[in-house]
């Protein structure tokens, strides 16, 4: 009987999410945990065999995509400016402690940070070169589900936020589209957490029919207009031409060079070849 992805004894890589695992401590109130993190991250790395840990961070929001869309994840700014003058002393604390926590993390493992690049990014990048970086049986950790467009045969994902794990195995237990579906459907429904939007009218089950009825976005955005009188059709073929710029917006794979910048993917390069 073969064994499954998790029981494989085989090297693997890990790949954290760092700041999305940090917010693991910020939900609890917490500003001392650098050396808890590392724990944490060695932790999962011995649960998943893994002998190689990278650690992939934001350097602040994206500025492909603000070139792109200029309010990307712009409501995020709305949300702060609102803060409490005591909310804004807390968030402070628990970044400078994150900004510690990546310094100690350094004297330990990779730690890929490029400014204006984001982590989601890098770590497309590094599944997309995997190959050629000599990384095996990768596992994703962070809670965001964009991550899951990354997943692929010997790549899955774990939350720490639900305890869940996204394979290639396990992908329709998550979701009813496939994994080459995911991107199309994100496309038609759109990211509120990064403030692009979908198609009006349009949620994940309206975007699973019409993926099954004309195909990819791509397909659906050729097939426009398309004839009906639905208001979520009417809504689709008056705003069509958002598939293709959330296709730009949200396609980690296709997209993630550019994001990332050929002088910042020379340094990642120098770290693994």
């Amino acid at each position: 009987m073969a064994l499954s992805f998790n029981d494989q004894r085989k090297k693997g890589t890990l790949v954290i999410d760092a700041l999305n695992l940090a917010f693991r401590w910020k939900h609890q109130g917490r500003t001392d945990f650098r050396y808890e993190y590392q724990k944490t991250v060695q932790s999962l790395a011995d649960s998943y065999k893994c002998d190689r840990i990278v650690i992939t961070a934001d350097g602040g929001s994206s500025d492909y995509r603000r070139n792109i869309r200029e309010d990307y994840k712009g409501n995020r700014k709305e949300k702060y400016a609102t803060q409490t003058e005591e909310e804004k002393i807390a968030f402070e604390e628990i970044f400078e402690e994150y900004k510690c926590t990546l310094e100690v993390s350094a004297e330990a493992w990779p730690v890929l940070q490029f400014a204006g690049v984001e982590a989601d990014d890098i770590a497309a990048h590094l599944v997309k070169n995997k190959d050629a970086y000599g990384l095996d049986n990768v596992w994703l950790i962070s809670s965001d589900r964009d991550w899951d467009l990354l997943i692929q045969e010997g790549v899955s994902r774990f939350s720490y936020v639900n305890r869940k794990e996204v394979t290639i195995d396990n992908w329709s237990d998550h979701y009813e589209v496939t994994p080459e579906e995911f991107i199309s459907l994100k496309c038609l429904t759109g990211d509120k957490g990064d403030n692009v939007p979908g198609i009006p009218g349009i949620g994940p089950k309206r975007a699973l029919t019409l993926i099954k009825e004309y195909g990819d976005a791509f397909s659906i955005y050729d097939a426009a207009p398309i004839p009906g009188k639905y208001k979520y059709i009417e809504s689709l073929n008056e705003n069509y031409e958002q598939i293709l710029q959330n296709y730009e917006l949200m396609d980690l794979v296709t997209y993630c060079d550019d994001a990332i910048g050929k002088q910042n993917i020379a340094e990642i390069k120098d770290k693994f070849i």
